[in-house]
């Protein structure tokens, strides 16, 4: 009995030991340690996307064996998908309704980076920053730390171990195809065993599934009580960023391509709500089709009267298509290291491909150039009477001013 009690003893501690051991070997020797592909700082400039073979187990380092068994013992596992084949995403019909709400232009394009870029990096990341720290700028979740972020309001950053990059993304702000890199160079999605190499030969169906990506808010179930200390250690190791647009322009466009077309999803949860409320419609069809062949829509004086209704985010947040940019990313609690925008996406993408040192490897997918210009702003706001544009402009003043997207004067004034 007495050498059952200390073998148990012997294990108990020898446990403890092993944890605490993990945990100060990843804050002396950082997560870059556990990855491959991952510097101190940086991405190493090594082979990406390497290619899985029966090799591939020779390659890996005593470092990833760590990583490996932190896994194991932590009680998590990456589980991968074999998705079934789907050939490369074609564009709409020529004419189509589709095609005219979106905008698609698929030639492929070659950006080449200016001298500037750097300089205006840096620009953006200082103006982030500035008015992050100055309390001229006030907002809700402004002066939260990042403990205090619960975990629900995480899931748009995904995290790529391999190559040391964490995207937080954002909709209508070409996050599809963003998604389609990160897939890519996580290697998270298999199709017959082997990974996507070409972004666009990921069906766009999976490119939106949860499962295809980690994402912080995963870490709990990973990693447990361990879960924000490993987030912060990732957070400070590897290369954090995002794509941002004008907020107004991004509004029109998330209101063209889920009220304009036919989705059932949209006018379920929101447009019927919508029509009932603020269009004095009681009947009203059960399917979007229906609704569409009848002529009842949603207008867009009908989502601004929503955005700006104080019931509406009483009964549930906003959706992310539009949500703030500040509560889908926390710039002020998150220190990115790269600020794209998608009014520069060729010359951002070709430069941040080249930062996380994968740009000979990979390209960003062509894709659409969505119409939804800030020229039509004006147009757009014409019938909007001018106290709901006031009020919509301080709805989203934050992204505005965080990001350096000017204020729409001509907009806010008779």
């Amino acid at each position: 009995m007495t050498k059952a009690r200390l073998f148990r003893l012997w294990l108990v501690l020898g446990s403890a030991f092993m944890i605490l051991l993990i945990i100060v070997y990843w804050d002396s020797a950082g997560a870059a340690h556990f990855y491959l592909h991952t510097s101190f700082s940086r991405p190493h400039a090594g082979p990406p996307l390497p290619t899985p073979g029966p090799d591939r187990d020779r390659e890996l380092t005593a470092d990833s064996d760590v990583d490996e068994f932190l896994d194991k013992f932590l009680g998590a596992s990456v589980k991968q998908s074999d998705l079934p084949r789907k050939e490369t995403e074609q564009p709409p019909a020529p004419g189509s309704m589709e095609e005219s709400v979106r905008g698609y232009d698929w030639s492929p394009r070659d950006a080449r980076r200016s001298p500037d870029q750097g300089r205006q990096q840096a620009e953006r990341r200082s103006v982030l920053r500035g008015f992050c720290a100055n309390s001229s700028l006030a907002f809700p979740t402004k002066e939260r730390a990042f403990d205090d972020i619960p975990n629900s309001e995480l899931s748009h950053l995904i995290v790529d171990d391999r190559h040391g990059a964490i995207y937080c993304y954002v909709p209508k702000v070409a996050c599809t195809n963003w998604k389609r890199v990160m897939i890519v160079l996580s290697g998270s999605l298999l199709h017959r065993g082997v990974p996507y190499r070409d972004p666009l030969r990921i069906p766009r169906e999976h490119v939106h599934n949860a499962s295809a990506h980690l994402t912080f808010n995963k870490f709990w179930r990973r990693y447990g009580k361990l879960s924000r200390h490993l987030m912060k250690v990732k957070l400070k190791k590897y290369t954090k960023f995002l794509f941002v647009r004008d907020p107004f322009v991004r509004l029109i466009s998330a209101f063209r391509s889920k009220f304009e077309l036919e989705n059932e999803e949209f006018y379920r949860k929101f447009a019927v709500p919508m029509l009932r409320l603020y269009a004095n419609h009681t009947s009203l069809p059960a399917s979007a089709r229906e609704a569409f062949r009848a002529g009842l829509k949603v207008s867009f004086a009908n989502f601004i009267q929503y955005l700006l209704d104080p019931h509406t985010e009483k009964l549930a947040p906003f959706n992310e298509h539009w949500r703030q940019v500040y509560r889908l990313c926390h710039p002020c609690q998150i220190d990115y290291d790269f600020v794209g925008k998608l009014e520069t996406l060729d010359e951002d993408a070709a430069q941040l491909l080249q930062l996380l040192q994968v740009d000979r490897h990979l390209r960003f997918p062509p894709s659409y150039r969505n119409r939804t210009a800030s020229s039509w702003e004006e147009d757009w706001f014409a019938k909007i009477p001018l106290a709901w544009r006031q009020q919509l402009y301080k709805l989203y003043e934050a992204d505005f001013v965080l990001f350096g997207y000017p204020k729409p004067e001509n907009l806010l004034r008779d």
